[in-house]
């Protein structure tokens, strides 16, 4: 169900559950967390997406203030990232695991090409076997740029790496009816205006966003093929509590995860540039191969890395559309030769895909 089935889980923490109300980094609940990773990750890919860092950087600094202005909350969080991140690595180390830290900032996840980049670098940590450990890059987002919670963040990157699942530790066991505070709605297919009318606003003293912006992440992620949970994280061993206890809140996908990345590959509305192929090409592309230089004829357009751009053959069939790791320039270079050449081609290491199977889609 939440665990057997997926082969990538985004796991959110709020501030509430890695910082104690004394501003200090809750070494053992963390610990506890990594224990159950241990026991549930096996082969699968596993992303923390953290809050803390202002909360960690007012504690260091001695800064009580709950109001502070975002130039010096951005100040605050520079220092308190730095703390959030060595805290993390020396827990993970603990138990043997490899940590790099993503900064991102929401330009990453709305535009295509960022996004792209974002991903591979998410799937190069996963081939490293390091777990990714994500915050929004406080320092440098302005209020009209900022996600301002890590609710929507966490979603945005279960949404680019593809992830299966979404689980939300938070102060509270899920989503809880109005009517009747002790009635816990369990699994949400739709979100109708009467389940945002069940979001309280209420926030606590380290958080910045509430349950509003649970809903506006589970949106996201039901649009993207991912399952979300929102689940208690004050528990020790939470996601052993929450399977075992079955208390939770469940958000179901409307859509595939493939379908989902389909329809956000081919959903501009217009390609760039067009890329011919030879035969053998256009069989190892209908096989589910990725696009190599060798089988490539002849270019037209001119466009950069990461745009869209449609894949025909020899006889103007129209076969895929996907988006290139080469500018039009680079390919003209490059075309029809073997993947060994091209660094030397190039004058620097590049990838070896002209398309990478994942960011293709079949016509």
């Amino acid at each position: 169900m939440l665990v057997d089935n997926s082969q990538k889980i985004v796991i959110k923490l709020g501030s509430s559950t890695v910082i104690d109300k004394k501003g200090k980094f809750k070494n053992n609940w963390v610990d506890s967390l990594i224990k159950d990773i241990k026991k549930y990750k096996k082969n699968r890919d596993v992303v923390i997406v953290s809050s803390g860092a202002i909360a960690l950087g007012q504690s260091y600094l001695k800064i009580r203030e709950k109001k502070i202005k975002l130039e010096m909350s951005q100040a605050i969080a520079s220092i308190g990232q730095i703390h959030l991140a060595e805290e993390f690595q020396k827990i993970f180390k603990k138990n043997n695991y490899k940590v790099g830290q993503i900064l991102i900032s929401p330009d990453d996840t709305e535009q295509r090409k960022r996004a792209l980049n974002v991903k591979r670098t998410f799937d190069n940590l996963f081939k490293l076997k390091a777990i990714p450990i994500v915050n929004e890059n406080d320092t440098t987002a302005t209020s009209e740029i900022k996600y301002g919670d890590n609710d929507r963040l966490a979603a945005r990157v279960a949404q680019i790496i593809g992830a299966d699942t979404l689980i939300i530790f938070s102060d509270v066991d899920g989503l809880y009816d109005k009517g009747n505070k002790k009635k816990l709605i369990k699994e949400v297919k739709n979100l109708s205006n009467n389940i945002y009318k069940l979001a309280d606003t209420k926030i606590n003293s380290y958080g910045s966003g509430g349950m509003i912006t649970k809903l506006e992440a589970a949106s996201i992620c039901m649009n993207s093929g991912c399952h979300m949970f929102i689940a208690n994280g004050n528990k020790m061993r939470p996601i052993t509590y929450m399977l075992k206890e079955k208390n939770f809140t469940k958000f179901i996908p409307k859509i595939s995860t493939l379908a989902a990345r389909k329809k956000w590959i081919v959903s501009s509305l217009s390609s760039t540039g067009t890329i011919y192929i030879d035969k053998g090409a256009a069989i190892a592309l209908k096989n589910g191969k990725s696009l190599l230089a060798a089988g490539i004829k002849t270019i037209t357009g001119k466009f950069n890395k990461g745009e869209n751009v449609l894949i025909m053959d020899e006889k103007n069939n129209k076969l895929a559309r996907g988006l290139a790791s080469f500018s039009s320039k680079e390919i003209e270079k490059i075309k029809g030769r073997h993947s060994n050449e091209i660094e030397k081609i190039l004058g620097y290491p590049s990838k070896t895909e002209v398309i990478h199977k994942d960011d293709m889609v079949k016509l």
